[in-house]
């Protein structure tokens, strides 16, 4: 693993150079790039072959700096920190295949953009690790009018008991036939399961990886 951590946009990258992909990853709002989850993903990731690119968001690099909690920087700039982290891969590995993601508020924000990201940086799909569909408690206030008309590949990963969306109510939404989601048992907002489902988190951890690994190969040949 090679790491440069720049204040303003430290990444991490795991995985081969000759890679026949990159993944681009952002963490969720209130963890960083390398807690247990995203080093979980990204590491399993590498052993599969790829090549996977962790980057923080402006407000978690000073919290990373100063020790300090905030909340996330506005959406504008959580897109933006995006797009550039995009450009800097296709500035440095323009040929290779590129997808995008990342674990709940990261993969909405990849979500968000992966259609335009296609269309200007070659992006070929998008990762969803936990999607925030709605905040937890709040069920009529949805974060989905836009992937109901996605025309990238997009997977989403999401636990069957996790409050941001859970099972029975995801199925009840009108998502574009591009979306696939797969379903994480008896996992919560970060796939941990319950003791009595007789899986552990690293169990769940790996299905994830698997299903991704094989999105990924999806989007090789299409």
């Amino acid at each position: 693993m090679t790491t440069n951590a720049t204040p303003s946009t430290p990444r991490l990258i795991d995985g081969p150079d000759d890679a026949p992909a990159t993944v681009l990853l952002a963490h969720g709002a209130g963890a960083p790039m390398d807690s247990p989850f995203m080093a979980s993903i990204a590491g399993g990731l590498a052993e599969k072959g790829w090549r996977v690119v962790r980057f923080e968001f402006p407000y978690m690099a000073r919290m990373r700096e100063t020790g300090r909690r905030q909340g996330p920087d506005r959406m504008p700039v959580l897109q933006e920190t995006f797009r550039k982290q995009v450009r800097l891969e296709r500035g440095e590995w323009p040929e290779r295949a590129l997808s995008i993601g990342g674990k709940s508020m990261g993969g909405r924000v990849a979500s968000l953009l992966v259609d335009e990201l296609a269309v200007s940086g070659g992006v070929k799909g998008c990762m969803c690790l936990g999607y925030p569909f709605h905040p937890p408690g709040k069920p009529l206030t949805l974060r989905t009018e836009h992937l109901a008309s996605l025309q990238t590949p997009t997977l989403i990963l999401q636990g069957e008991r996790d409050t941001f969306g859970k099972r029975e109510e995801v199925e009840s939404y009108a998502l574009s036939p591009r979306v696939q989601v797969k379903w994480i048992p008896s996992g919560d907002h970060s796939f941990k399961p319950t003791k009595s489902s007789g899986l552990s988190e690293a169990e769940n951890w790996a299905t994830a990886v698997v299903w991704s690994d094989g999105f990924l190969r999806q989007q090789l040949n299409p």
